[in-house]
């Protein structure tokens, strides 16, 4: 006998019927003789619709309300598919993150877990019954509700998985795994059977949309075992694990990208001391987060450089304002803001070992015609910023190049 903890997005339980479909899977892990807890998000669009309405009553809200607003919407779904499992005649009983409890910070819209007592969710499970919990809130220190952030739900569940000590955090969604990239795009992308928590996390960070970041980063931290699976389909999904798990490494498992970037050079700013912390931080004051840095002498101008940087695309009208009022003390010569590029990246543990890994992603995106203007790398990643018209050919020139196409 295992112990599994389900996790079911807002897609999953989006209508009586999907939830329906959600307490089967429920019942076939039983069936199986496991120990099950299951966490839940709130039914597609209804936080959307909940964040609305607290907008709606005021522009400028109490973090404290807007967080007792938006977590009724996994209340709701906790407690239908609670019903639905009852009538099925399995027990089962809705908890919300209070009652569990989740302890968090002290800090609403965007809290961190502190710790979970089990205590109860494992005296319940041992007599055979199901806890359906309420994923992306908890409670803090002051006995109000928290919240975690958007995408909080696989937080809590692989969080829970870890608290649980369970054998695996499976997490349901629409989609059936991690595939070597967007297969949206790429025809001939693949599904992997298995992925490292850094090519995960790195995945995650850099564009794909299959895991919140953050709970790659618990599962990693906790050596939680998590399976991504399609809520629709009963078809294998992909595991998530250590490294130690997976016998042969691929170079590269997979290439990301993302269309959230923003590009702004600074032309001829002063090549002295100093420059680049009166231009970031002002920057970081403003909550405004920089990426990738690149910085340039200006040949047909001793004594300057051109420094370019990339922000968020939804930051870059608040980073040019913030770097305009700042002209006179940073001395440039003008400002140039580009909202048009696209970040690649292809990622592997198995760079680590390998040569060559980055020429070949330059020499690729050359013979296709697309200039790189920005670089970034770390151990098992390289970044490339280009021009966004160039995404799709990027994509389907690098997976061919680096050999993850499907056969057929």
């Amino acid at each position: 006998m295992a112990r599994i903890v389900q996790k079911f997005g807002g897609t999953s339980v989006g209508t009586i019927d999907r939830i329906h479909t959600v307490a089967g899977r429920v019942r076939a892990e039983i069936d199986r003789g496991n120990e099950v807890a299951v966490v839940v998000s709130a039914m597609s669009g209804e936080t959307n619709r909940l964040v609305e309405l607290c907008t709606r009553a005021s522009p400028v809200y109490d973090a404290r309300e807007y967080d007792t607003i938006v977590a009724a919407g996994e209340q709701v779904s906790a407690g239908l598919l609670a019903i639905v499992l009852q009538s099925m005649g399995i027990q089962a009983r809705s908890w919300l993150g209070w009652q569990v409890p989740v302890r968090t910070e002290d800090h609403h819209g965007k809290a961190r877990i502190r710790e979970i007592d089990t205590r109860e969710l494992l005296t319940r499970m041992a007599q055979r019954e199901v806890p359906v919990i309420a994923g992306f809130q908890g409670v803090t220190d002051r006995a109000r509700i928290s919240t975690l952030g958007r995408g909080g739900s696989d937080t809590s569940a692989v969080a829970m998985a870890a608290a649980l000590q369970a054998e695996r955090c499976d997490i349901y969604t629409d989609v059936d795994g991690v595939y070597t990239t967007d297969p949206r795009i790429v025809r001939k992308a693949r599904k992997l059977d298995r992925i490292t928590y850094e090519e995960m996390l790195e995945m995650a960070s850099l564009g794909a949309k299959v895991l919140q970041t953050r709970s790659v980063e618990m599962a990693m931290k906790h050596g939680v075992r998590v399976q991504v699976l399609s809520s629709f389909e009963d078809r294998p999904g992909t595991l998530v694990v250590g490294e130690d798990e997976i016998v042969e490494q691929e170079v590269v498992s997979g290439i990301a990208y993302s269309r959230d970037e923003a590009k702004i050079t600074l032309v001829k700013v002063p090549d002295q001391p100093g420059v680049a912390a009166r231009v970031f931080g002002p920057l970081a004051d403003r909550g405004i987060n920089v990426d990738m840095i690149v910085q340039n002498i200006a040949a047909d101008h001793p004594g300057a450089t051109d420094l370019t940087f990339t922000v968020g695309r939804s930051d870059l009208d608040r980073a040019v304002q913030v770097i305009g009022s700042l002209k006179d003390q940073l001395n440039y010569q003008h400002l140039v803001p580009d909202g048009s590029v696209v970040k690649v990246s292809v990622i592997g543990v198995g760079m680590r070992s390998q040569f060559g890994v980055a020429q070949k992603m330059f020499s690729t995106l050359a013979e296709n015609g697309i200039n790189i203007q920005v670089i970034s790398t770390s151990e098992i990643k390289i970044s490339v910023l280009i021009a966004e018209r160039y995404t799709e050919l990027a994509l389907r020139a690098l997976h061919t190049a680096y050999g993850l196409d499907a056969s057929g």
